[in-house]
């Protein structure tokens, strides 16, 4: 399931709910996320990749949107989305189930 949240910023993040963590994820000591999405606002391959997220069941998945963060923008420019562990590793798109849950493995 994947549900549309705001923070006190007003700012619109997705995140990846359910029990089953087929992909290995668990939350660090710290309670944060376990992956970090980050993507464009009306991005068609972003919508894309959180529905393979959601078909792989990835849970602790926090979603950062680019486009107002110079910083980022230099960073991921028109890589996104990509896929960010917490380790720092990262998955650029194209990806689809199998591929994530052999990255998460």
């Amino acid at each position: 399931m994947i549900a549309k949240l705001r923070v006190s910023d007003g700012a619109l993040f997705y995140a990846v709910a359910g029990a089953d963590l087929d992909c290995g994820a668990t939350f660090p000591k710290a309670g944060g996320p376990v992956f970090t999405l980050f993507q464009r606002d009306d991005c068609q391959l972003c919508d894309q990749a959180l529905a393979v997220l959601a078909q792989a069941r990835v849970a602790g998945l926090d979603s950062v949107f680019i486009d107002d963060d110079a910083a980022l923008e230099a960073r991921y420019g028109q890589r996104v989305p990509v896929l960010r562990d917490a380790q720092g590793r990262e998955l650029d798109w194209p990806f689809d189930v199998a591929g994530v849950k052999a990255w998460c493995g």
